[in-house]
């Protein structure tokens, strides 16, 4: 009898011990909310998972890469916006430039409604001559010789600065195109030039005070194209500074985004110094080459503008396919080792419960032993 009874408090006890390994499983289950923690809890769904959330951390990775990517690209389209604005204002004061009025030196002929077509009339061999007080064009004249001829001479002579054209009532015009003056002359007499509404002399230029300040202002803005190039910058990568940024789309390497920079200024955005080839906006003509530059030079913004955000929706809509794939990946992974915490929570409640109960068999068989042996030995 002695036996049997050790035997009931001996399978409590080992009762006891399962249901207190039972509880810290389900404890363990509850404090990390997943039913399988280690290998033995379930090989298949272990490896699996650690798998699927290996490849979503290769995917994070590439997230980052993707991320980082579209800064660079974002902050150069910033910069080409920047950019645009200067040009903008560049503009401005072109405009600015040509609503005052020039000072330099003309001459509007006298003879009205002559074409190109026009015959001269002067003795064959005479000659005008029109000088910018340094370089000197010659017409010499020959049986034949039209107006258009007399034009060409003079817009045809190399580093002469000034030209020569029809106005819209058919005078001849001559204009400086710089801060020089303007000299008529030759072998032609007062009425051969009279018939092209000419007469011998000079005519002086004055520089406009107004325009050479405009100038000086472009060309300070000009100089921010640079600049602000060279800062839009994100983590040392420029794109406006002519590299070439790579970014990686997928976690093998098999597919890759390449964007190809451009090096902006405005040298290579063809945008001349107002001081240089813009003669200090002292001439309609320069102005308005300029002007036309300038609208070649927000075009090719544009253009590159384009190109940036073209790709910028194409990184984003890996960026949008990679994370939601990361998301599968990882949800799937949870699903194959995550606890029912509901199921989980009940469970221990009961394993409580067992304990409970076993721990007061236990003390009841405890207590039956020692009445037998206390029975035992008072015989």
């Amino acid at each position: 009898m002695a036996d049997g009874l050790m035997a009931a408090v001996r399978n409590n006890l080992i009762a006891l011990q399962r249901l207190a390994g039972d509880i810290d499983r389900v404890q363990n289950r509850l404090a990390t909310g997943k039913r399988i923690n280690s290998p033995s809890d379930g090989p298949a769904a272990y490896f699996t998972a650690s798998a699927l959330n290996a490849r979503a951390a290769a995917l994070n990775s590439v997230l980052d890469g993707i991320s980082n990517g579209k800064k660079v690209i974002e902050a150069a389209n910033v910069g080409l916006e920047g950019i645009q604005s200067l040009v903008k204002n560049m503009r401005s004061l072109a405009y600015q430039a040509l609503t005052s009025p020039s000072t330099l030196a003309e001459v509007t002929g006298t003879a009205t409604g002559l074409t190109g077509a026009t015959a001269i009339a002067m003795d064959s061999g005479d000659t005008v001559t029109i000088s910018d007080g340094t370089t000197t064009a010659t017409y010499t004249h020959a049986p034949g010789k039209t107006v258009q001829d007399f034009i060409n001479a003079v817009n045809n002579t190399a580093n002469l600065n000034v030209e020569a054209r029809l106005t819209s009532d058919g005078r001849i015009q001559l204009e400086a195109t710089g801060v020089n003056n303007v000299t008529i002359g030759g072998s032609a007499s007062a009425g051969e030039l009279g018939a092209l509404g000419l007469a011998a002399g000079t005519t002086t230029s004055t520089s406009n005070s107004l325009r050479q300040a405009l100038a000086q202002q472009f060309d300070s803005v000009r100089t921010q194209i640079e600049q602000l190039a060279s800062d839009a910058s994100f983590n040392g990568r420029n794109l406006l500074a002519g590299g070439t940024l790579a970014i990686d789309l997928n976690d093998r390497g098999s597919a890759a985004a390449t964007i190809s920079g451009s090096l902006v200024s405005a040298s290579n955005l063809g945008i001349g110094a107002a001081s240089g080839a813009g003669g200090n906006f002292q001439f309609d003509g320069d102005i308005e080459d300029v002007i036309a530059g300038l609208d070649v030079a927000s075009a090719s913004l544009q253009q590159m503008s384009s190109g940036f955000s073209a790709q910028l929706s194409v990184v984003s809509v890996r960026e949008n396919f990679t994370k939601g794939l990361s998301n599968l990946l990882t949800d799937g992974a949870e699903r194959l080792v995550a606890a029912d915490l509901n199921e989980e929570s009940a469970m221990l409640l009961a394993l409580r419960t067992r304990r409970d109960l076993a721990v007061t068999s236990l003390s009841l068989a405890a207590e039956a032993e020692k009445t037998a042996l206390r029975l035992f030995g008072s015989t």
